[in-house]
Order: structure tokens, then sequence, then C-alpha cells
């Protein structure tokens, strides 16, 4: 029986240990977005995003709605985000050393949102934001992969 258990558990680890799957549960945690939007977000082909979705999903950390054509997703439960905080947490204090993790665990303090992703208008605080960019002396939070990726192209059409 225990070992039902555990098992149950490693599918759950499994299905989060994609770096992709990660960015998807920091885009979803305080809103619902359509495959499209997360699609734009994250740069993906769609297929790959479908992959990664339906690994979600078949795991219960995200569930859907359907309006006309469009898909919605959201996180399943509330506490898949306070588990991703806590595992973020502990990374910041095993590479408390490490520049980039000390400049976001000095605002991790404050949960609500600070600022919005330059490119996509996502409201995101340093604690919430996948990506940092620093340009001219001014730091970019970025609520995934694919705005960081526009943005580099063309900073000047986001400053």
């Amino acid at each position: 029986m225990y070992s039902q258990v555990f098992n149950l558990h490693a599918n759950l680890l499994k299905a989060l240990s994609n770096p992709k799957r990660l960015e998807v549960l920091q885009l979803l945690r305080d809103q619902e977005l359509t495959v499209t939007q997360i699609q734009e977000m994250l740069y993906l082909p769609q297929g790959n995003l479908s992959q990664h979705l339906h690994v979600l999903r078949s795991a219960n950390v995200v569930s859907t709605r359907r309006e006309g054509k469009q898909i919605y997703y959201k996180i399943a439960h509330k506490n898949f985000i306070k588990a991703s905080d806590l595992m973020r947490e502990i990374l910041i204090e095993q590479h408390k050393n490490d520049i980039l993790v000390s400049e976001l665990s000095k605002k991790m303090t404050d949960l609500i949102p600070l600022t919005a992703d330059p490119v996509c208008g996502m409201r995101i605080s340093p604690k919430t934001a996948s990506f940092i960019s620093k340009q001219n002396g001014h730091l970019y939070y970025f609520c995934a992969s694919g705005c960081l990726e526009a943005f580099n192209k063309y900073p000047k059409r986001y400053v």
C-alpha cells in the first residue's frame, strides 16, 4: 500500500520535472490562459505545447474549460503554487552565492505584483518572474522564455 502512495507522488513529480511545464505553472499562477496565449508566451510549437499540457492535465496539475473554440487552462489546486514557491525558496538557499539568485532573493519578500512583462503585459513580481534581463542598468522581468526572446530580438520596441 505504501508503495502505491510513493508511486503516485513520483508520478506527480515526473509531470512537474520539465522546465517548460514549470514555466506553464508560473504563467497560470494567477490567471487562466488559452493555449494560444501560452504558446505565444513560451514561444513553443503548438504540438510541443500540447504534449506538455497533456502531461500536466493527466497528472491533474491543470484543469481546463472550453469557451467556444478556446480552451482555457488554470492551476487545478492552489497548493501547486505554494509547492513551487517553497521549492524556489530552497533553491535560493542552496545557491545563495550565485549572483542571480541573490538578486532574486533580495526582492522575494513582496508577493504583490510590482511590474508588467514588457512584451505581453502580464503583471509579475520578481518572485513570479521566470526570467530577468538587465538592459542599460534597468531590470526587466518576464513571465516566460518566449517573451524574453521577443524582448532580446527587439528591445527598443518594448522599452
